[in-house]
């Protein structure tokens, strides 16, 4: 599993939740100590050879071979894992073990479809959540149902649908940084179609995407929840011991 940067640092609790959601659902979880940048912002800012020399570290310190999946939980981190084939294409020490690299990244949501939720237990307090698709998931990784299908395999949970849950919330990797008067617009869009599901619970599954809606959340004054949704199967899972 990679712990990615802004995850690993501001959400490591979501980490934690992912391996606990894998170790439920009868998976043996690898987390080096030592893990690099996924290179992500480098590519999508033109430092090319920085971006290549991040993935070459990645590839060695995974060795995908090994696998049967490479975890993330972070839309925008996966968007950029799953192309190292196309990175590194012509390196003739990494081009192949770089094809299966690409094949062995599995987003979370993806992975636990895969391979079959395991039922929480019934007893689940009742709450209501709606669902912002991140754009580099939804868009990029075309990942859209399987989120939804980890969010209903929890008893008790009612998910109502987001208006326009695949626009941009603004934050955009650096989006928010470079162009914050958009970045606002954007997100107060957003929050206002969130207060529209009257949902308690805000469910995403990109790092920056939760700093961006929790910040306008509470810049709003709205009693608002923002959490990934791995978060809410584990919380399920933990009610069940």
């Amino acid at each position: 599993m990679l712990t990615g940067c802004a995850q690993d640092l501001i959400f490591s609790d979501v980490n934690r939740d992912t391996v606990e959601v894998l170790a439920r659902n009868g998976c043996e979880v690898v987390t080096p100590p030592k893990q690099d940048c996924c290179g992500s912002l480098h590519a999508h800012n033109g430092e090319w050879k920085l971006a290549q020399q991040l993935a070459r570290k990645n590839i060695d310190r995974f060795s995908p071979e090994q696998f049967d999946a490479i975890i993330t939980n972070s839309g925008g981190c996966g968007s950029h894992l799953k192309h190292f084939a196309k990175l590194l294409a012509g390196d003739s020490a990494y081009e192949n073990r770089a094809r299966e690299w690409d094949r062995k990244v599995k987003d979370i949501h993806e992975w636990l479809v895969q391979i079959g939720i395991q039922p929480p237990s019934k007893d689940q307090p009742a709450q209501t959540v709606t669902y912002h698709e991140s754009c580099h998931l939804c868009h990029g990784q075309k990942i859209t149902s399987q989120p939804r299908q980890l969010l209903r395999a929890i008893p008790n949970l009612r998910l109502v649908e987001l208006p326009e849950s695949n626009w941009c919330c603004g934050s955009a990797g650096i989006y928010n940084l470079i162009q914050p008067e958009m970045a606002n617009q954007l997100l107060e869009r957003k929050l206002k179609h969130v207060r529209s599901t009257g949902a308690e619970v805000v469910t995403t599954g990109n790092p920056g995407c939760l700093i961006q809606i929790i910040n306008g959340a509470e810049r709003e004054g709205l009693k608002l929840r923002v959490v990934h949704p791995v978060t809410l199967l584990a919380e399920a899972y933990r009610r069940g011991k």
